[in-house]
């Protein structure tokens, strides 16, 4: 389960000021068990004006785990932009799929700045690629004469 989404869409000056409040909160270095729940907790409501009803699902051990690895990696730019990250996984909640991801991955993409076009077509890449895997699976297409006939190895 991801534990990105939105209570309302955001401008992309403001995406970039909740990115700024996401990354004020500096994970602590040698939190008890209770106080970095209790830290997390507060990073999620500060973030969001609330602590989503879904998080009481979610183990109070993993919780503070789970939220520093989802800041560092997907609400912030890296080698990848926001953006495109939130493209890739709507791609990819779109195969698995999931209707929460898929809702909420497309509301970031769109935080982030992604037109519907690049929406459209970061699913339909997932679907084509879904096609062609199951067309060469299915067909137990040879993988050293595919690599060979591409130009690989």
């Amino acid at each position: 389960m991801r534990i990105v989404f939105a209570t309302r869409t955001r401008t992309p000056a403001a995406s970039a000021a909740l990115l700024a409040a996401v990354a004020a909160f500096a994970p602590a270095v040698a939190d008890e068990p209770a106080d970095a729940l209790a830290r997390t907790l507060a990073e999620i409501e500060g973030v969001f004006g609330r602590v989503p009803g879904f998080l009481e699902h979610f183990p109070d051990a993993a919780l503070p785990g789970a939220w520093d690895e989802l800041k560092a990696i997907e609400l912030q730019d890296g080698a990848l932009d926001v953006r495109t990250k939130a493209l890739i996984a709507l791609a990819v909640a779109a195969q698995i799929p999931c209707q929460y991801c898929i809702w909420e991955d497309t509301n970031a993409a769109r935080q982030a700045g992604a037109t519907d076009a690049q929406i459209e077509e970061a699913v339909l890449v997932a679907a084509l690629e879904r096609h062609w895997s199951t067309f060469l699976n299915g067909m137990q297409v040879d993988l050293d004469q595919f690599k060979h006939d591409l130009g690989g190895e």
